[in-house]
């Protein structure tokens, strides 16, 4: 890694020094390092968004753009992917240049206007992901886990317009004592099938 990216990297631990706001994820001598910052900028209602960023800076950074990552368990998925299209963008202006600061400083006074835009809802859906140190945004796992349910039908309605408006795909597992003859049919006959392999 080039001297001014570890430079870089010092002042950015110095400047983030708050608990937990700074942490190191990983480093490596082939891959770069990968870092998360928390922090926090003015959202649509003038409340302070939490703001998870990750970094991935490769070896011959700042030469080439770092990986980045967005993530806010206030943001919907959709918001999320237009942060990080902003603070890619923004990043191509300061090519050559030690950046990570300045973008993080450009996002915590531009949230507000990327969120106002006419393409961006306002909907309640969190955005989130598994913890890991890739910043890889290809896959995401999302378990809504619904207690009490008091009208299935309504229910699973619901969930498949939310999955269907973010253009997701998935499976609902319907867990607990049986509530449909068909249900209890269904479990029945595993059991039966089960307890036909063991007498065989």
């Amino acid at each position: 890694m080039e001297r001014s990216a570890q430079e870089e990297l010092s002042a950015l631990a110095a400047i983030f020094c708050g608990p937990g706001e700074w942490e190191v994820l990983s480093r490596s001598e082939t891959d770069g390092t990968v870092f998360r910052i928390l922090t926090k900028a003015e959202g649509l209602t003038d409340a302070d968004v939490p703001l998870e960023l990750v970094f991935h800076l490769p070896v011959n950074y700042p030469s080439c753009l770092p990986a980045i990552s967005v993530t806010s368990e206030h943001l919907t998925r959709a918001q999320c992917a237009a942060v990080k299209e902003k603070l890619l963008e923004q990043a191509e202006n300061l090519l050559s240049e030690p950046m990570v600061h300045e973008l993080v400083l450009w996002v915590q006074q531009n949230l507000r206007h990327i969120l106002n835009q006419p393409e961006m809802g306002s909907g309640s859906g969190k955005c989130t992901f598994a913890a890991s140190t890739a910043v890889d945004d290809g896959l995401w796992i999302t378990l809504l886990h619904l207690d009490h349910m008091r009208a299935k039908t309504k229910y699973v309605k619901t969930v498949e317009k939310w999955a269907s408006d973010l253009k997701l795909t998935g499976r609902l597992m319907f867990m607990g004592v049986p509530d449909s003859s068909e249900n209890f049919q269904n479990r029945c006959g595993l059991k039966w099938k089960e307890m036909q392999r063991e007498n065989d």
